[in-house]
């Protein structure tokens, strides 16, 4: 009994929490579009932290993509910017997707652009 507990601790799989984008916003300029996104996600330290944010088309097409390259344990939510992204004519939407080096993507923001 004793090995089946220690079999069920060790294989347990991890419960962090993916990263959540709780705002977004987007203007248009002469370089393309730039965005500004907030997000939210438990960091604790260099093993576990949202590390980037990517704008994507509605076809899944990456447009443009945030490095974040450290955590922010103690600045919850925090907000970052990405600037000159090339959006299709057309596109009437984009989706902003966060990611965790730990956890992988998290759920897609669905951001209506500005006609």
């Amino acid at each position: 009994m004793k090995y089946l507990i220690a079999f069920i601790l060790f294989a347990a799989p991890s419960f962090a929490s993916p990263p959540e984008v709780v705002d977004a916003t987007a203007s248009k300029s002469g370089s393309g579009w730039s965005f500004s996104v907030t997000l939210a996600h438990p960091d604790t330290g260099w093993d576990h932290y949202a590390d980037g944010w990517g704008v994507y088309s509605p076809d899944g097409t990456e447009l443009g993509y945030r490095t974040l390259h450290h955590p922010h344990v103690e600045e919850q939510p925090f907000t970052r910017s990405l600037g000159g992204v090339s959006i299709p004519e057309g596109t009437e939407f984009v989706l902003i997707r966060p990611r965790c080096n730990e956890t992988g993507d998290g759920a897609d923001f669905k951001l209506q652009l500005a006609k």
